[in-house]
């Protein structure tokens, strides 16, 4: 679990260099594990910006036409205005799914549970409740230091993926509710879980980006 936390950790100073590092910020609109690479040290590289969008850090929301995104993944805002604008929160979300998968070590999609259900239906909403009763959230954990990782992870994953944008962290404040201590966390708000139309219109991957 130590080394999930800082591969999380190291995914979200690359989020950051993105959004806050660059002269001009990059969304990268596609933030999953297949685009996630890990070198021989397990250092975490993100890569394949085929759905990527840029724009100025003096703008708050971007303009886009179509929703760009990969089901599991995808940021309400992003198939649905009525959420709030796409931004660099749109990532956030993206990088709480991650998050999440990454502890509970299971797919986003899981054909287990039906069709055009997510893990933002089942996965989460689990989570969520053995959080709160059961001192070691998941079964495979056993110590103290696992458990100690494994919530702030949960934590600051459920803080990522609350459905209103504003209510997210910027991917800088994830990083200091990561690197922080466990008694500065709060708990967020059960998220309100939906999922993305299972449309070509609506859903790109970043197979067909690249075609």
């Amino acid at each position: 679990m130590n080394k999930l936390y800082e591969i999380a950790l190291g995914i979200a100073r690359g989020l950051d260099y993105l959004h806050r590092g660059c002269n001009t910020r990059i969304l990268h609109l596609d933030i999953k594990p297949h685009n996630i690479l890990l070198d021989e040290d397990f250092c975490p590289k993100i890569a394949d910006f085929g759905l990527a969008k840029l724009y100025s850090t003096k703008e708050s929301v971007v303009s886009m036409l179509e929703a760009r995104g990969t089901l599991g993944y995808i940021a309400p805002e992003v198939y649905n205005r009525n959420f709030g604008g796409v931004s660099h929160k749109s990532d956030v979300y993206s990088y709480g799914m991650l998050l999440l998968e990454m502890v509970g070590g299971r797919k986003n999609v899981d054909v287990d549970v039906g069709p055009g259900r997510t893990s933002e239906i089942y996965f989460p909403d689990w989570i969520y409740k053995r959080l709160h009763k059961h001192d070691f959230p998941l079964d495979s954990i056993t110590t103290t230091q696992e458990n100690y990782y494994a919530r702030k992870m949960i934590i600051v994953g459920l803080w990522c993926i609350q459905p209103d944008p504003n209510h997210r962290p910027s991917i800088n404040e994830v990083i200091e509710m990561l690197e922080g201590s466990m008694e500065e966390l709060q708990v967020p708000p059960k998220p309100i879980f939906s999922s993305p139309p299972r449309s070509p219109t609506t859903i790109y991957s970043t197979t067909k980006s690249m075609q």
